[in-house]
């Protein structure tokens, strides 16, 4: 059976979204279908209001909907600390730990020269000039553990050492109820080499 026209976009524009395959889209499509008027406007108000009001902080380039963003200009937050990760949903992680209480700054990805992604091609301008302003004492890198993100943070680590700021990294390894049994190779390799003493 051909679908219709509308039903068919519809399916062809969910699957653009990512983690969404075709059984999925269609799923969705059908399920909204059957969804009250009043709901599929809600959802269209929220998609378009997301789309004009959220916007980049000229600071830290996370997420917000006021420039600059609420991390940014809290008077809780730690200026010395600056925690730099990948993309904005890697804020939102760290926040709902509750351990972090310094600032943030995100890349908008990693270097990827596999991909045509350099230095040139993140945030770090603002980065460079926040540490250049004097103030931060530790750049604490985030980025994912994948070969991208390690490469991006041993080039922050050089220009922090250039500049005469402390640089950390996350810590990566077992995961608490991990059994080793169960954990890949390089994340025990990660812990055996980021062991500490006790």
């Amino acid at each position: 059976m051909a679908l219709v026209d509308p039903l068919a976009d519809l399916i062809a524009a969910l699957q653009r979204l990512p983690g969404i395959g075709a059984r999925s889209a269609t799923r969705l499509a059908y399920h909204l279908l059957k969804t009250p008027r009043e709901e599929v406007d809600s959802l269209c108000a929220a998609l378009l209001s997301v789309k004009e009001r959220v916007t980049y902080c000229s600071i830290c380039s996370n997420i917000t909907a006021v420039d600059p963003c609420a991390y940014c200009t809290a008077g809780d937050r730690d200026s010395r600390l600056i925690c730099v990760v990948e993309q904005p949903e890697n804020v939102a992680a760290i926040v709902k730990t509750r351990g972090f209480r310094g600032r943030y700054h995100v890349l908008m990805g990693a270097i990827a020269p596999l991909r045509g992604i350099g230095p040139d091609d993140l945030k770090l301008k603002g980065l460079i000039e926040r540490v250049g302003a004097g103030g931060v004492e530790e750049v604490i890198l985030a980025t994912n553990p994948t070969v991208e993100g390690e490469a991006t943070a041993h080039f922050l680590g050089e220009r922090a050492a250039e500049r005469k700021i402390q640089a950390s990294r996350i810590a990566h390894g077992v995961p608490i109820g991990g059994e080793l049994e169960y954990v890949d190779g390089g994340t025990l390799a990660h812990a055996l080499a980021g062991r500490h003493s006790v």
